[in-house]
């Protein structure tokens, strides 16, 4: 009879080869299996889809042929809202088309009704001053957003507490100068609600100087970090001539190499007497998107500086009566005023009957509104050009050809906005 050591070795087949350590990559055989298209679901409860996307992928093994792109998961009802409400009650509505930078949509509804009233050209230059400034500070709000927020979704979560903490700094400073971090409702037709306070200028460039040691750090984390650019060095391009055709523009856009930027291009306000560069990339792929908005955090604090530089002092919001609420001190004490304010207050500014397009240059590119006036104190309609909606419609041209975990980086720097992109 045989021990058991010979009994044992009898049940391993003799084809059978054990094999320790790594083998190379040359010496493994991979089978070519058939596979077939699979329908993957993506979002909208997907974390990397921020709950208001919805991708119905079709894949094969891990890459993907096809992707239709659903939105909608955040329609805010903004256009048929803003039929029922006064000129002046819509700007809580725009607070909330892009909520990481709702300044930028408080200046660009702003100057829409502004060009139909005819007074674009008069406004206070202090007030254009003031919403350069906190425009540009919510710009910068917006990216840090972007950039914090995709990094943390390919594991950079330092990044992620880096930005927001610097962000935050941001926000604090603009509850200050209007009473709420988010939804400002800032302007005013005419100017802006209240004056910067004392010291708040100096402040801001306090702020200012301590982001400029944040994108250090972030710089210094991502820009040579190996698991970050190959999750982003050309990956999700989009070409100069695909950014034409399909309308894309800011950050997404000039990471094309399409040079164009409505504060450049069709200066408002006084963007044209500020000194600013406008950053492009030659790739159009995801760190590119990276670089652009990194660089434009830097343009943004120049056009700062020089805006607080060059300030006059003066009044903040128009003049005329028919525009502008009566200082409530005259509204308590005064029968001429208490009437002006009731009837701007109940019925509206009364805006020209015409139509009229105006565009800025918002977060995430150029936002513009078409609004129809019938000469009544609310819109008869009022229309928004979202400048993300474009850039989210191109990703189903894009994500084939990639890699299911190339949709997380993509998505993430294509900083796609429900609100806006839904309103």
């Amino acid at each position: 009879m045989s021990d058991s050591h010979d009994h044992d070795s009898d049940l391993v087949p003799p084809t059978r080869r054990v094999v320790l350590g790594f083998q190379d990559a040359d010496e493994l055989e991979v089978p070519d299996l058939p596979t077939e298209p699979v329908p993957l679901n993506m979002g909208p409860s997907h974390p990397a889809m921020h709950g208001t996307v919805r991708m119905v992928l079709e894949v094969e093994g891990e890459k993907i042929s096809s992707a239709d792109i659903q939105i909608g998961y955040l329609h805010r009802c903004f256009e048929k809202e803003s039929e029922s409400a006064t000129w002046t009650q819509i700007f809580p509505y725009t607070d909330r088309l892009n909520y990481i930078s709702p300044m930028l949509n408080n200046i660009g509804y702003a100057m829409a009704v502004e060009k139909l009233l005819g007074i674009a050209d008069t406004l206070p230059e202090r007030a254009q001053y003031i919403r350069v400034i906190v425009g540009e500070a919510s710009r910068i709000t917006d990216h840090l957003t972007c950039l914090g927020a995709s990094a943390m979704e390919l594991g950079a979560f330092t990044v992620f507490l880096y930005a927001l903490k610097a962000r935050e700094w941001i926000f604090e400073l603009l509850e200050e100068i209007c009473g709420a971090r988010l939804t400002v409702s800032y302007m005013r037709i005419g100017g802006v609600v209240a004056d910067m306070p004392e010291e708040w200028g100096q402040k801001l460039l306090d702020v200012l100087a301590r982001v400029r040691d944040v994108m250090v750090e972030i710089s210094k984390l991502l820009d040579r970090n190996r698991i970050f650019r190959d999750r982003m060095d050309g990956i999700g391009i989009i070409t100069k001539e695909d950014a034409i055709s399909w309308g894309i523009t800011g950050p997404v856009g000039r990471s094309t190499g399409l040079a164009y930027d409505v504060r450049k291009d069709h200066p408002y306000l006084v963007y044209d007497r500020f000194d600013f560069d406008v950053p492009i990339g030659s790739v159009g792929d995801n760190f590119d998107r990276y670089a652009v908005r990194v660089e434009e955090i830097v343009q943004s604090m120049r056009i700062i500086e020089q805006a607080l530089a060059q300030i006059p002092p003066g009044r903040f919001l128009h003049p005329d009566p028919r525009v502008s609420l009566p200082p409530k001190s005259e509204t308590y004490n005064t029968i001429e005023a208490m009437i002006a304010h009731f009837k701007l207050i109940m019925d509206g500014i009364h805006v020209p009957p015409g139509e009229i397009y105006s565009y800025t240059e918002a977060g995430n590119g150029e936002l513009g509104f078409y609004i129809v006036a019938d000469g009544t104190g609310r819109p008869w309609k009022c229309r928004v050009r979202p400048p993300c909606f474009p850039a989210t419609a191109v990703l189903g041209k894009v994500l084939p050809g990639l890699f299911i975990a190339d949709v997380v980086p993509t998505f993430g720097m294509i900083n796609m906005i429900g609100g806006e992109c839904d309103r």
